[in-house]
């Protein structure tokens, strides 16, 4: 088989809960207005899971609906990445558990851990796998439950986030939405400022992590806010000196969901006007892995690019990651 093919998205999915927790739900439980969290974050609602559904059932709906859209069956697809920081358990996989619930017998499967930036990370591997040859098709799903980590009576966390998932289809070909470049990025002397402490090797799960709240998302606010700024323009930047581009030819910036105030200081140092980033944060809140994914599947249901157009996926998250792909609409 020869190398050197070209990746391209043909199809996409998305899957949302259909229980709703608004701004006002939230200042039922804790003292907090919708004002107070639209102003500071965007938000005004977000999706939730009802009790017994995990994220691989998310998932799976989700990626049902990428098949569907790129005309492939399950038993087609060679590999399954999942991104996702709220894994059914510790292990299998969760890959391993949508694979089995789709049937995808012939597929391989793992998880990519690199937390709001997985679904970025996750799509670079799979343009990698598709370009060199070594997988025809290739299924990327960013899937989260993110109340089942979240710290309800914390108001400077639980406020952001929602549950969902998003999955593309990558292939060979020369089809519409080709994933033209990516760029990745790191800074683990900067992991505590978003994580959670409990469950793994360093801190065992016990009473004690238990009763500490040390399972729960813990986040310092201020430093993720800034190193995500400087972060995302850095790697928009990149990216568009790596296309022999300018920032201002990107049609679209699709970032990843986190807080409106990050999305909109960044476009204002990169020189763009705000309206060039697609924004859903006020329906669904920061779905983490889930969030570009279900994105790419408004803009595409929207018929908001058209082809020929280009836009760039650009996230950052917990690790500290970061990430960008370019493709080619």
């Amino acid at each position: 088989m020869e190398k050197g093919y070209k990746a391209s998205i043909t199809g996409v999915g998305s899957f949302l809960p259909e229980k709703v927790l608004t701004n006002d739900d939230l200042s039922k439980m804790l003292d907090t207005t919708d004002e107070w969290i639209t102003k500071r974050t965007g938000i005004r609602e977000r999706r939730i899971v009802e009790n017994g559904v995990a994220t691989s059932d998310l998932a799976v709906e989700a990626s049902l609906r990428a098949l569907e859209a790129a005309n492939v069956s399950p038993t087609e697809v060679d590999l399954i990445i999942t991104s996702t920081v709220t894994p059914d358990c510790l292990f299998p996989s969760t890959s391993c558990y949508i694979q089995e619930k789709l049937g995808a017998r012939n597929a391989g499967a793992f998880d990519l851990l690199a937390a709001c930036s997985g679904f970025v990370y996750a799509l670079s591997v799979a343009k990698s796998f598709v370009a060199s040859g070594a997988m025809k098709t290739v299924l990327v799903v960013g899937a989260e439950c993110m109340s089942k980590i979240t710290d309800y009576p914390d108001r400077s966390t639980c406020i952001l986030f929602g549950d969902g998932a998003g999955a593309v289809v990558v292939q060979q070909g020369n089809g519409r939405r080709e994933i033209v470049t990516t760029h990745l990025g790191s800074d683990g002397s900067k992991a505590e400022l978003l994580t959670i402490p409990a469950g793994g090797s360093k801190l065992p799960a016990s009473r004690e992590t238990v009763e500490s709240g040390s399972h729960y998302i813990k986040l310092r606010g201020k430093e993720v806010f800034k190193q995500a700024i400087i972060n995302m323009v850095d790697v928009i930047i990149k990216a568009a000196a790596a296309n022999d581009m300018q920032v201002e030819d990107f049609d679209m910036v699709i970032p990843h969901q986190s807080n409106i105030r990050i999305i909109e200081a960044a476009m204002e140092k990169l020189g763009l006007p705000k309206e060039k980033a697609f924004i859903n944060i006020n329906k669904y809140g920061n779905t983490s892995s889930a969030s570009i994914p279900i994105a790419m599947d408004e803009i595409e249901k929207g018929q908001m690019l058209k082809p020929g157009d280009t836009a760039i996926l650009v996230a950052f998250g917990g690790g500290l990651t970061w990430g960008s792909s370019v493709i080619k609409w």
